[in-house]
This record gives structure tokens, sequence and C-alpha cells, in this order.
């Protein structure tokens, strides 16, 4: 370092009260905390979890988005609240260990039918997999109120078409599906051995026998795959002649 010259901002393990993420340079300190505040107030307001694109819109230029948000969790890691992870987006969510306190306000849910859920899990395991492959896998015709069911939770879309006779639609899961699950991604889906150690799998099951490893990003589609056009989407019953949506 040339004399004169100002020591560049770094991280430490100091964890003390008012110092910011461990950063020992004041200014760098008060521009991340004053980052942390905006993107508390952003996920706080927000109805649905904030994406990293629309935080990165809304907080100041340069702002390291992960560095605030990782801040912001350990902030209230501790608290009634906690900042989760749901893909590429955050939402604050009753700590785990007081959503007994919920329970008197929570809205009791039918339980999905069997079949529901195994559809489900095949949507979630084989995305992007079309309603043949999915009666394939099952053994069984899957009816397609199951498949209507799925799409009214918001657990599965329509994804797009594959590139094959016919043209089928694929399915795939969505955000409100990972939400709903505790899932910061579909990489978090439990293995082979974590399902037989919680008795949802035999443990003699056949040698040939897998679990495909789920995509890392269920958005963004698959080589074999073609996006959904509006005249899909007309047809689906997904948009209204003009292009307006339902």
């Amino acid at each position: 370092m040339t004399e004169g010259s100002q020591p560049a901002a770094s991280y430490t393990d100091d964890e003390d009260e008012g110092q910011v993420g461990g950063y020992d340079n004041p200014a760098v300190r008060l521009h991340l905390a004053e980052a942390v505040r905006m993107a508390e107030a952003i996920v706080f307001a927000s109805a649905e979890p904030v994406s990293h694109k629309a935080l990165s819109a809304r907080l100041p230029q340069g702002v390291d988005v992960a560095a605030v948000m990782t801040e912001l969790q350990r902030v209230y890691e501790k608290r009634g609240v906690n900042l989760i992870q749901v893909g590429d987006a955050w939402a604050f969510r009753t700590a785990g260990d007081l959503a007994f306190l919920m329970s008197r306000d929570a809205v009791q849910q039918k339980k999905l039918s069997r079949a529901a859920l195994e559809v489900l899990a095949i949507v979630a395991y084989h995305q992007p997999v079309t309603r043949a492959e999915i009666e394939d896998i099952r053994g069984v015709e899957t009816s397609k109120g199951t498949l209507d069911l799925l799409m009214e939770t918001d657990w599965i879309r329509m994804r797009g078409r594959r590139r094959t006779p016919g043209r089928p639609v694929t399915y795939g899961t969505t955000a409100a599906f990972l939400d709903h699950f505790g899932l910061a991604e579909m990489r978090d889906l439990p293995g082979m051995e974590e399902l037989k150690g919680s008795g949802l799998l035999s443990a003699r099951m056949p040698s040939n026998f897998n679990i495909p490893t789920p995509l890392a990003d269920p958005d963004e589609l698959t080589a074999d795959e073609d996006e959904l056009t509006d005249i899909d989407l007309e047809e689906l019953g997904l948009l209204t002649p003009g292009g307006a949506d339902d």
C-alpha cells in the first residue's frame, strides 16, 4: 500500500452489535445498513416473495444485493419472523418454532388425493414432463381434473410445448410450490436416501429404480421445449382472444 492510500473495506468475524455485516469501514457499514433498511421495507410491504431482480431495480445502484439480503437474513434469524429465500426471491415468514401460535388462524385445507400427490411429485422431479409421460410413470390414466387442481393451487404450471409430434404441453413447478414446501430451490428436494429414511420409499427398491435430479432452474426452457405462444395460450384457455389475460 502506498503512503496516503486508504485501506479497502474488509470483512471481519466481528459480529458486535452495530457493526453491520462485520465490515470495518464506517462508510461501507453506513451504506450497507441503509440498503438493509430499504430491502427490509420492500420485502415487508410485499404480499409476494420479492425477486433478486426487483430488489436490484429498487435498491441504490451498485448495491451488492446478495450481501444486503444475507445481512438482513442474519438480523432476523433469531426473531419471531425469519427472512427466507424462495428460489431467487425473498419473503418474511413466521419462525418455524412459533408456527403453533398461528394455528387458530390457519385455514384448514382439504388434503390432496393420492393421485394428486403422485402427479405433483412426478412433475417436481421429472419436469419438464407431459401428461402422457406422467401417465407412463404412474401406469394409470391421469385425470385432467387432477392437473387443473394442481394448477389452481399454483403449484404447477404449463411450461411450453415439447418438440415432438403433436407438440404436447409440458408441465413444471412454480415459485409458490417452493414457498409452500419451504424450499430455496428445486435441488433441495429430498433424494432417494432421504426418502427411504423418512419411510416414503421402501428400503428394498428395485435395483434399476432411480430418482432424477431436479432442474437447477425450472424457469428456463430445455432444448426440447418451445415457449408457449399467444395462440397456444388462447387454445389452452390461459389468454382471452385479443391478448388480454383472464
